[in-house]
């Protein structure tokens, strides 16, 4: 184990409220990528989306000076400013950005501008639409900006002046599925991340959000699961989880991966309809009344569980997991028609 000391950044306050309501459109597990960077040479343009939160080693240094978890650009000698292009894996719509500075605090940018475009190859200079003006920037701190309505956008361009060091870029959006080219009678996971799924509601996050429950593949590690704090008094965890649409569920998966000594003993899966609450004593009070599509069972550790669904008369839009009485789920998918 490295004897090296890091510090961890902040996390932002405002995050746990966009969590809830969006997704990261910028984390590489969906596919995005930091295809260009007019310069990186103090920190590689890639670790700007690194889901992890950023940490600072006070006593690390690589060939190029001092090392730092984000992106950074030289001093600039020249006219002009330095800038970095995003590609997005999945199309979504914006609804804030978060230009995080943490630890950069004498080379950090003092402004900054993002323009967005949604184009299939990467756009040209006429593409580009502007989200965010041109705007000052907290060095180490979280810059959130909140987003106007676009329509879904691609690819993003963060503009920063004239140089300088940022080190996260969060995405807080909706993916912006087409479900116009899912046919009526094609088998889909509703619930999916890259469907829209999101998560809206949980009681306990300790250990890892909700939202990994949706994200693709199975899980690398236990801590990209939902896991929660061992329960020291009476009831269960649970959270409430939104389809990318309407549909009919037909079957469910279940994964505990990674979880061994950890993983829930039983769980129970309901599914319902839901308008645009948001508050959570509300999802949580009216969610707790769906229908069974799963009732009661088991769980294993490190394990994949499957199930029928009962058949529900109307389409729904939302599902409830619970588990009993805690502990640490990688996955769940949930397989269906749209309505």
């Amino acid at each position: 184990m490295s004897s090296e000391r890091f510090i961890t950044a902040e996390p932002l306050a405002e995050a746990a409220d966009l969590t809830r309501r969006y997704v990261d459109l910028a984390q590489p597990r969906l596919g995005t990528a930091v295809t260009f960077a007019s310069d990186d040479f103090f920190a590689d343009k890639s670790r700007m989306i690194d889901p992890a939160p950023p940490v600072f080693y006070p006593d690390r240094f690589d060939d190029h000076g001092k090392w730092m978890d984000g992106w950074e650009s030289r001093r600039k000698r020249t006219p002009g400013h330095d800038h970095a292009v995003i590609r997005l894996g999945q199309r979504g719509t914006i609804a804030a950005i978060d230009i995080d500075t943490s630890f950069f605090t004498g080379n950090f940018p003092p402004e900054a501008r993002v323009e967005a475009a949604d184009t299939l190859d990467e756009p040209g200079e006429a593409d580009w639409t502007e989200i965010v003006p041109r705007s000052a920037l907290r060095g180490d701190s979280h810059n959130l900006f909140i987003v106007e309505a676009f329509a879904p956008m691609r690819w993003l361009r963060l503009n920063i002046y004239p140089d300088g060091g940022v080190a996260r870029l969060r995405v807080y959006g909706t993916i912006a599925k087409d479900w116009s080219l899912i046919g009526p009678d094609e088998t889909v996971d509703l619930v999916a991340m890259e469907n829209g799924g999101t998560a809206v509601a949980w009681n306990d996050a300790h250990y890892g959000h909700p939202a990994n429950l949706l994200a693709p593949g199975r899980a690398p590690v236990m801590a990209d699961g939902w896991e929660t704090a061992r329960r020291r008094v009476a009831g269960n965890d649970w959270c409430v989880l939104k389809l990318g649409t309407a549909g009919k569920i037909e079957r469910i998966a279940i994964d505990t991966n990674h979880f061994k000594g950890n993983f829930p003993d039983r769980f129970t899966l309901r599914a319902g309809h839901l308008g645009d609450v948001t508050a959570q004593d509300a999802i949580d009070a009216a969610s707790r009344d769906w229908p069974l599509i799963v009732e009661e069972s088991k769980l294993k550790a490190h394990h994949v569980e499957k199930f029928a669904a009962a058949p529900l008369d109307q389409p729904v839009t939302h599902v409830r997991l619970d588990i009993f009485p805690d502990g640490g789920v990688s996955r769940l998918r949930i397989w269906g028609k749209k309505a």
